[in-house]
């Protein structure tokens, strides 16, 4: 175990093996700590193969509060199909304070041993055992026959049954035309129970929340957005008299997906939240204003 720090922030790694047989698996564990109030921490991308290695699966970030401080948790697992002693390289985190430069922590760097099998070659090799056939007769499948019977005789019956009492289906009655709002927030609710930055589909989650908004932005607000980079869409925002009041929100939605989205870094638990509450904080907040002009009544 190595732990590493610098000002607020702390960074731990360890291992529960240094060394596996080919094609077994070692549980790489690590730990940041830092206080929020101080400083944002930048979470790095793991590269999915290196030194012969492999990382076959990159748990979910973990967040523990306790006091002022939050500890971030993630368990990779880690793989080698080549045997050999291979190195784990550091990993570097990004810390961001809020009053002074930014500053980079990182791990220690780990040797992890990859054996292959031990095979005892003064034994013979067993020879291949012959195939063992089976007789039956029909009477072991007679409740297989009857089974099946009985079941077509119950489906033709009921069949039967529906067919001279089917009535006529009323005509359905028209739906209630849905708000655009209510329309896009029951989108963003929907994107919201399939988890995907939960399983690590966190590319995935932003590209269908970003399409989301600017979908809405074409619809609300008539002006073009499916096409328009990041910088593109938030000038016409600056400049649009109806979307500038929301200027702050689309630009916080945006420039978090753009992370994720061109493997710029990789946002906290914490940002996706964020993102997916500002989304529908932006859209509800943007409904119509309905004006209601009263007719003064005459004097007497």
């Amino acid at each position: 175990m190595l732990s590493l720090a610098q000002g607020d922030a702390k960074v731990t790694a360890r291992m529960d093996a240094r060394q596996i047989t080919v094609g077994d698996q070692a549980r790489y564990f690590i730990e940041v700590q830092h206080n929020p109030s101080i400083s944002k921490i930048n979470w790095p991308v793991f590269t999915d193969t290196f030194d012969h290695l492999e990382i076959v699966e990159k748990g979910e970030i973990d967040t523990l509060k306790q006091g002022g401080m939050i500890t971030y948790r993630q368990r990779l697992l880690i793989t080698g199909f080549d045997s050999g002693v291979f190195k784990i390289p550091s990993f570097q985190f990004a810390i961001v304070p809020t009053t002074s430069n930014p500053y980079v922590i990182q791990t220690d760097s780990f040797q992890l041993l990859v054996q292959t099998v031990t095979v005892d070659t003064t034994k013979d090799f067993k020879p291949i055992k012959g195939i063992i056939f089976v007789q039956s007769t029909w009477r072991d499948y007679i409740w297989y026959i009857a089974g099946g019977l009985l079941l077509l005789i119950i489906v033709i019956a009921v069949t039967v049954y529906i067919v001279k009492n089917r009535k006529p289906a009323p005509p359905a009655p028209m739906a209630p035309e849905v708000p655009l709002q209510d329309r896009f927030l029951k989108k963003l609710t929907d994107l919201e129970t399939q988890q995907l930055w939960q399983k690590n589909q966190v590319k995935t989650y932003y590209v269908e929340l970003t399409d989301i908004v600017r979908n809405y932005v074409e619809e609300r607000f008539n002006t073009p957005a499916m096409e328009l980079t990041t910088d593109e869409l938030l000038f016409k925002v600056q400049h649009h008299r109806e979307l500038q009041p929301y200027y702050e929100q689309l630009s916080v939605i945006l420039r978090i997906a753009d992370l994720a989205k061109f493997a710029k870094g990789q946002p906290l638990p914490q940002e996706h939240f964020d993102a997916m509450e500002k989304a529908k904080q932006f859209i509800d907040s943007s409904r119509p204003k309905i004006t209601i002009t009263e007719t003064p009544t005459e004097q007497k």
